[in-house]
């Protein structure tokens, strides 16, 4: 399984080169933007993208954007930049998950274990494969959400997570530390916000597919969930 490293600082790409050896992935390095993008194109079978942010010539963001014109792979932004605007910005973009620098090399191979279960595996095992609520039609099996008219919505890996476990135990409401541990697999202390920038492009994706149907339902104060 192929992971791109990519970032300016040749250092951190060999650091992280290591570690990604050790889980028994095959790291391919970029130093800049339009360099990840030109490995991206000729490796087609990369599974994930481990990027910075401040680069010279195209800057993660922009990368972000640019490969989520046709892509939904995994992405996990490393980043000096520390406030959580800096964090939205990236999640909004289309980003699955934030590291700040100066990081701990563990917790970024976590993160990506993490992500490739996420784009591998189904939310769960012992609920049906095809769920229809409101105007989606959920498919567990093909990872495909489409609207009553057939048309399909694009989803990443963890947005269809979301999606998935809301819909799959309808009128249940997930608190964000829930849906976090659940999706992501994992624990972390910035999840209410990463959750909920997660929703919201969630969210948007399905609006702009149907025409304004709201689907995810916030209940304030306690967290999200997915009449029926």
């Amino acid at each position: 399984m192929k992971i791109l490293v990519v970032d300016d600082d040749k250092e951190i790409v060999q650091l992280l080169e290591i570690y990604v050896k050790n889980e028994g992935y095959e790291p391919i390095a970029a130093y800049d933007g339009k360099e990840a993008i030109t490995k991206l194109n000729t490796n087609p079978d990369i599974a994930l993208i481990i990027l910075d942010v401040m680069m010279p010539e195209m800057d993660g963001i922009e990368v972000v954007k640019e490969v989520r014109k046709d892509s939904q792979i995994p992405i996990l932004i490393l980043s000096a930049k520390t406030t959580d605007m800096d964090k939205i910005q990236g999640l909004i973009t289309g980003a699955d998950d934030y590291v700040t620098k100066p990081f701990n090399p563990l917790e970024v191979m976590a993160r990506v274990k993490s992500l490739l279960r996420r784009s591998q595996n189904d939310v769960t095992n012992d609920r049906p494969d095809v769920l229809e609520i409101g105007p989606l039609t959920i498919n567990k099996d093909s990872h495909e959400v489409k609207t009553i008219k057939g048309d399909e919505i694009q989803l990443t890996a963890l947005e269809f997570g979301i999606l998935y476990l809301l819909a799959s135990h309808p009128n249940r409401v997930f608190s964000a530390d829930d849906i976090f541990e659940r999706v992501w697999q994992q624990e972390s202390i910035v999840s209410a916000k990463t959750v909920m920038v997660h929703v919201s492009h969630l969210r948007d994706k399905i609006e702009e597919a149907t025409g304004g149907e709201k689907v995810i339902e916030t209940v304030w104060g306690v967290g999200y969930k997915i009449d029926k």
